[in-house]
């Protein structure tokens, strides 16, 4: 999956969280939920987006991992939705299933490009004898 298709995931996601937390009753847990799966959910988005406009490598890891912590976190509320039953499994499941695949593969994204930036790290050093002695 390319950039552009996980920019569009992400934001098809988020549009299907705002349409789904419009559902959720108006009870005070309903609320509660809805407010922070909307934050979570748009986030995501938003923070992956970032992520593709960072200015090194380093930030890049950083915004990739606020983007997994947020899908993770979505997925929670999601979880909590379908076990209170605030609304019927079937109209969270798929969308559960989606944050799941976001969240790994934002870790996944997350590991590899650790593991670049080490590797460059470790390429750049080199034994070199000081010319300043002691």
């Amino acid at each position: 999956m390319n950039t552009q298709e996980l920019k569009n995931r992400t934001k098809a996601f988020a549009l299907r969280v705002m349409n789904l937390v419009e559902g959720l009753p108006k009870s005070i847990k309903g609320r509660a939920i809805a407010n922070q799966l909307i934050r979570s959910g748009t986030s995501v988005a938003a923070n992956y987006r970032a992520a593709c406009r960072a200015r090194s490598k380093a930030e890049f890891i950083s915004k990739v991992g606020t983007v997994e912590e947020e899908a993770d976190e979505r997925a929670l509320w999601m979880e909590l939705i379908i076990e209170d039953k605030l609304l019927p499994e079937n109209k969270v499941r798929s969308l559960h299933t989606e944050a799941s695949e976001l969240v790994a593969i934002m870790a996944s994204s997350y590991i590899s490009a650790s593991r670049n930036l080490q590797q460059r790290k470790k390429s750049t050093i080199r034994n070199q004898k000081s010319a300043i002695r002691p």
